[in-house]
């Protein structure tokens, strides 16, 4: 333990005073670059050991000048292990989704003219909260699409039309797909920002597909000196897996803000297909929502209910949050455990962050009792 702390404490100084360059005199364009550093622990009750990571993510790019609205950007991740006391690198300690390897992250063609912007290539995708559609940003290795897509924004419509054809996963994974990503929202509207949607993803050399409809709507109003913020959402789900499956999806939050602390009560439902399937969303971000331990990263086939209470607050430049998770079943009672989880972020600079996240999860009817902690400094240009 001394030696691993000791070894923590080292990479983290050495991170720290790093600079870096953003643009060469005569070289035109820029090189952006990216850094993490961080230490995780997994211990989850079974009969394997927790685990330890000290993982170092490294992003380095180049990006063309803007030639009448057309640039280029090319950028290469790679992923290393201080400390490797876990799966997949160690065999017999409990899992963190980190693996070590190297990759082509992104590699795109961008046009601007106006209000219309169009990607082409290996790129990061994230439309709206990232439920649906979004990069995994929280592990080491993100996930990238090769797609194409276009976005239109003016004034409060905003558009965008996304069509994927290989998804990149966070495990260096490379898994061929026919999806169809169609976002539409409005923003500013009386009653907040409204907006609809449809995913649509067939996975390629199987049978299996997920077509997703929804709407959602969302704002924040004053009143006296308390803001109001709500959530209101819906979709449904038509899927085959091992047979036709439909599933529907619901997510509700009321809070309310006072100075610079929000409390939000909410639930979030993906419903069962009558317990033969649970709401499924396979290109999500799905570490952001259902709890930090990651224990429904897969909808169980009776669904999930997920009521929660989220605390959050700033302190200076100190920005904490807490959040409270009871699960059930959406079909039945059966009762999924619980969970705390607990963050602190805290940025040095413009360029350099830190952050502390915890998660505690325990198990009921079924399940394993789980405590996770991440410790990290990010260093970006």
């Amino acid at each position: 333990m001394i030696f691993k702390l000791s070894s923590l404490a080292s990479a983290l100084l050495l991170a720290s005073p790093v600079v870096f360059s953003q643009s060469f005199d005569g070289v035109p364009g820029n090189f952006p670059a990216d850094f993490r550093l961080r230490y995780e622990t997994n211990d989850t009750d079974n009969l394997t050991k927790s685990a330890t990571a000290l993982t170092l993510r490294s992003r380095i790019g180049y990006e063309t000048d803007n030639y009448n609205g057309l640039k280029a950007l090319a950028e290469i991740e790679d992923v290393r292990s201080i400390i490797d006391e876990y799966s997949p690198e160690s065999s017999g300690y409990d899992p963190v989704a980190d693996p070590v390897n190297t990759e082509i992250n992104r590699a795109q063609l961008f046009y601007t003219k106006e209000a219309l912007t169009a990607v082409v290539g290996r790129q990061r995708i994230i439309l709206d909260n990232t439920r649906f559609i979004g990069n995994v940003g929280w592990r080491q290795n993100e996930q990238t699409y090769d797609a194409a897509l276009l976005q239109y924004k003016k004034d409060n419509i905003g558009v965008a039309y996304a069509y994927i054809n290989q998804v990149n996963g966070i495990d260096f994974s490379e898994t061929d797909i026919s999806g169809h990503a169609l976002n539409i929202a409005f923003d500013q509207l009386p009653v907040g920002k409204l907006v609809a949607y449809a995913y649509l993803v067939d996975i390629d050399d199987t049978d299996f597909y997920y077509d997703t409809y929804g709407a959602s709507l969302s704002g924040q109003k004053p009143l006296n000196d308390i803001k109001v913020n709500y959530l209101a959402e819906i979709a449904i789900q038509s899927a085959y897996e091992n047979g036709d499956k439909d599933a529907i999806y619901y997510h509700v939050e009321a809070g309310a803000t006072l100075q610079d602390v929000n409390l939000t009560l909410g639930n979030e439902t993906l419903g069962s297909n009558d317990g033969e399937y649970g709401f499924q969303t396979p290109l999500a971000t799905k570490h952001a929502f259902n709890g930090w331990a990651d224990k429904f990263l897969n909808t169980p086939d009776n669904g999930l209910s997920d009521t929660y209470v989220r605390l959050s607050g700033s302190l200076d430049k100190l920005k904490a949050l807490v959040m409270y998770h009871e699960y059930s079943s959406d079909r039945g009672s059966d009762n999924l455990g619980s969970e705390l989880n607990v963050q602190l972020l805290y940025p040095f600079s413009k360029n350099l962050s830190s952050g502390l996240k915890y998660a505690s999860y325990e198990a009921a009817d079924s399940g394993s009792d789980t405590e996770k902690f991440w410790l990290w400094c990010g260093l970006s240009f």
